[in-house]
């Protein structure tokens, strides 16, 4: 190595590390052999391991910087670092390991001044009594004192995630409105970038689990649009797999099924890969979620049995796809047990506020089996609910669950007025999935009424709305005799991208396992990023290649682009990536539970099929509903697919 390289390569590791460049920064303070890098230089590497989506590694690094502290006589600093690793211990669930490291952290404080490092330690003191659901007033004290360190010793990271804590801390406690006024300043200092950024995604986190736990589905939803845009500016993908979860839950919400399973897949990947196990069962019950809205009950039960399986009840999903297989009786069985503890008079404001929506099913499910004294008391401790918090989603679950009620009860003039002010509250605020549900239980009002064409107007109302979703299973249900059967799914027009690694399995062979799961993470991370950064919708991912739709086949030629160099540009500066082909068809389909089927499909991954190494190769139909492409296109050529009858007039699209 010629004289001065070594100096170099570290501080090309720093400036990247200053860029967020995090693969790039890994991998040159690895370059400069980490034993040999300074406690502050180990410390960037271990962030630049996590964010780059390496844990493990960054857990030993990080261990390292603590000892280089302690051998090198900063206490201080050493603190510091033995809180993030009580931090990581935390989020892995291993709580002994945590308390280990954070009476490590406070031991080395013991008989020095007073400084930021105390901040630090107060700040996770106070986190594990909240997550330990120690008294509210013992956490607030703690909180407090955490804000007045850092205040006084300025640390904007720990007074950021103390007044987000202390905020959720309120809300719990039914200060809701002083509560949400102290998480919406914590996020705005988060967002405004003088909060690091691993603490900046704790505090967006705490601020969403706060507004859907009070169902504030529109801040949620606001703040979830700023934190989208500030972790775009600042490159961070990898460990915000918790902000993924609490994305797909604002957007299933708001109708975008797509959008949601592809947060939810990827929170499960990243928190899985991270050993967040505690959000890990978050993530599936999302899926599970978000699959049985599309009527694919099978795969909402895999993906609540997933849920179950990594410590969650699966409440009120897995109930409600019981509910929909027509099975009443053990729905009712397998949801009553957690709904008791919401209704129990001695249980906290915080426990009821956090079962709202099972109170919701609970009350659907109750009258299915005739249980209609059980029904009213959830729906009556649903309205307390919505009376106490003031929130316009917990009036109208309120208002829908009485609504059914009333007409289990025979009063459909009653159910008439609930659920007609219930579908025009979800409506306001964006919940269309809901609308739709309550717009038909608002039918059968009308209709008990003898309002047969109001009725009919409900239903197609809310056929508009589930044929728009993709709700197979809701939109099927209201086929009748008196209207028009609906198809089971939709036809839509999408440009459709198929990718594919070239010669992966004798990759495979020749690397290794452990070295080629890192090739793959890596690969489907900078994919992701690039199809997704041009609105790519992600339907299916193999294992070593994705089939994604968009709406503009301009967006799809943009993103086979931008992966290609993408590619390409890691190979020349680092020596390998994968090869890939790409295929790309504009085609109508049919869209039935997030998947897209039909004879263009078939063609569209033929063509993939048909591409050669590193090439894009676009079908004729795809050219001409791009119209004017900005990149030089290869010859029109006529090739056989395998399985398609007529050659596919196809073009080569030069990325380079």
């Amino acid at each position: 190595m010629p004289a001065g390289s070594a100096t170099d390569i570290l501080e090309d590791a720093r400036q990247a590390f200053a860029s967020h460049r995090w693969d790039e920064a890994r991998e040159g303070f690895a370059a400069a052999e980490l034993k040999a890098l300074a406690p502050m230089d180990l410390e960037m590497a271990a962030d630049a391991q996590w964010w780059a989506g390496y844990p493990d590694e960054a857990f030993d690094t990080l261990e390292r910087a603590f000892l280089a502290h302690v051998e090198g006589g900063d206490r201080g600093r050493a603190s510091f670092v033995a809180v993030k690793l009580a931090y990581f211990a935390h989020r892995r669930n291993a709580i002994a390991v945590g308390r280990g490291w954070l009476a490590k952290a406070e031991s080395l404080l013991d008989d020095q001044p007073e400084s930021p490092p105390h901040a630090w330690v107060a700040l996770m003191k106070a986190a594990y009594g909240l997550f330990a659901g120690f008294e509210a007033d013992r956490v607030r004290d703690r909180l407090e004192e955490a804000i007045e360190l850092a205040e006084r010793h300025g640390v904007p990271s720990v007074r950021a995630l103390a007044m987000g804590f202390k905020g959720f801390n309120m809300v719990n406690r039914g200060e809701w409105r002083e509560g949400l006024a102290l998480i919406d300043e914590s996020t705005a200092a988060a967002m405004s970038g003088e909060v690091e950024d691993r603490e900046a995604c704790d505090v967006y986190c705490n601020t969403i689990a706060a507004c859907t736990t009070l169902s504030d589905y529109r801040r949620a939803g606001e703040w979830t649009e700023e934190a989208e845009r500030w972790m775009q500016r600042n490159s961070l993908g990898g460990y915000p797999g918790i902000c993924k979860v609490h994305r797909a839950q604002v957007k299933k919400l708001r109708g975008d099924f797509a959008g949601a399973m592809q947060q939810a897949r990827s929170a499960c990947e990243e928190l899985e890969r991270y050993r967040v196990v505690d959000a890990v069962s978050l993530a599936f019950y999302e899926i599970g979620e978000i699959r049985l809205r599309m009527g694919d009950l099978d795969a909402a039960e895999e993906a609540f049995a997933r849920s179950y399986e990594n410590g969650w009840h699966a409440q009120p999903g897995l109930a409600l796809a019981l509910l929909a297989r027509g099975e009443t009786v053990d729905a009712f069985d397998s949801i009553e047990a957690v709904a008791r503890i919401a209704s129990r008079d001695e249980a906290s404001l915080s426990i009821k506020l956090h079962q709202a929506e099972l109170l919701s099913a609970y009350v659907k499910i109750a009258i299915a089996n005739d249980e209609l004294g059980a029904a009213d008391k959830a729906a009556s401790l649903l309205q307390r609910i919505a009376d106490t918090f003031e929130q316009d989603a917990l009036v109208a679950r309120s208002l829908a669950a009485r609504g059914a009620l009333q007409l289990a009860r025979n009063d459909p003039i009653g159910a008439d007025g609930s659920l007609g002010e219930s579908w025009r509250l979800f409506n306001r605020i964006d919940m269309p999935y809901e609308t739709a549900q309550a717009r038909v239980l608002l039918a059968e009002a009308k209709e008990a009424n003898g309002d047969k064409r109001s009725a009919r107007m409900e239903r197609q109302a809310a056929r508009t709305i589930f044929k728009r979703l993709g709700a197979t299973l809701d939109l099927a249900r209201l086929s009748t005799d008196e209207d028009t059967p609906m198809d089971a799914g939709r036809r839509v027009s999408k440009a459709m991208m198929f990718t594919d690694m070239v010669t992966s399995t004798d990759l495979a062979g020749v690397l290794g396992d452990s070295a080629w799961d890192d090739v793959l993470r890596w690969h489907d991370k900078a994919v992701r990023e690039e199809f997704t950064r041009f609105g790519g919708q992600e339907v299916r991912h193999t294992g070593d290649g994705f089939f994604v739709v968009f709406d503009r086949a301009s967006d799809a030629v943009d993103a086979a682009v931008a992966i290609q160099r993408r590619l390409a540009k890691h190979r020349k500066e680092h020596g390998f990536s994968p090869h890939v082909r790409i295929g790309l068809h504009q085609t109508e389909a049919t869209y039935e539970g997030g998947d897209f089927s039909g004879y263009g499909v078939h063609v569209a991954s033929r063509i993939e099929s048909a591409a050669d190494q590193d090439e894009i190769l676009a079908s004729e139909a795809l050219i001409g509903a791009a119209s004017a492409i900005r990149y030089p296109l290869g010859e029109v050529r006529s090739v056989s697919l395998k399985g398609v009858a007529d050659p596919a007039h196809v073009q080569s699209i030069d990325w380079r």
